[in-house]
């Protein structure tokens, strides 16, 4: 027993052990995902999170020991982000067409879900460190952090909130959609893209590379709407 406390004392010490945990445990949640048909319910970041949560938390491992193995895997959200210019730019012409639409539409949705989260939070009397870093919780997640540090919120609470919204619009997005009888794949593509950025983006893709370029392009415009608005928002509001 000792030696095996030992071992595992210097594996978890390693920043391989977690970039590893961090691609089996997708693997294991990816698995599942494609194994229930792609049931939006059974999304592969959320089951990701169930399995290296309780790891991190039996083990005593600090988030930050974890993110120095991580850190890789962070890394290429940036490439990744960047990749989705190559759908866009094939599907040009159809953006272009709808360049007006495109436009209102995540505009006004960018302004709903920062004045929605605020309001909300209002009425829940919650403090106003919360209200800042809940409010861009729609936009992807270093201009996010990045917002709420600039106002003066946590970024690291902010940080969470998006990752759950973006899970959470992955997950029931599609299936509200389909409720109201949303039909058109741009129309589900920016929908999706706007509420749940990148993990939402991710989803739309798999559904359809139509409603996935749309949601990529909404991602890009709210984020750049939010770090705009945002800050003159809350200097109205309070």
């Amino acid at each position: 027993m000792n030696e095996f406390s030992e071992i595992w004392v210097y594996l978890r010490a390693s920043p391989l052990m977690h970039l590893t945990l961090t691609l089996v445990a997708y693997q294991i949640g990816n698995w599942i995902y494609k194994k229930t048909n792609l049931n939006p319910l059974f999304n592969p970041v959320l089951i990701a999170m169930i399995i290296i949560v309780p790891i991190l938390l039996i083990s005593k491992t600090s988030y930050i020991d974890y993110f120095q193995g991580a850190q890789f895997v962070h890394f290429l959200l940036g490439p990744a982000t960047v990749a989705l210019a190559i759908p866009l730019y094939q599907q040009f012409e159809k953006v272009k067409q709808s360049a007006f639409a495109i436009s209102v539409s995540v505009l006004t949705g960018s302004l709903t879900a920062m004045l929605s989260a605020i309001f909300i939070g209002k009425l829940l009397n919650s403090s106003t460190t919360a209200l800042i870093s809940l409010a861009p919780k729609s936009t992807t997640t270093p201009v996010a952090m990045g917002i709420t540090e600039q106002l003066g919120g946590l970024p690291s609470l902010t940080a969470i909130l998006v990752i759950v919204t973006g899970i959470l619009g992955a997950m029931i997005g599609p299936l509200i959609l389909n409720f109201l009888g949303i039909k058109n794949k741009r129309a589900r593509g920016l929908a999706i893209g706007t509420a749940s950025h990148g993990i939402g983006t991710a989803r739309a893709y798999q559904i359809n590379k139509t409603a996935g370029t749309f949601a990529g392009l909404a991602m890009g415009i709210n984020a750049l709407a939010t770090a705009l608005l945002l800050p003159l928002i809350w200097q109205w509001l309070f």
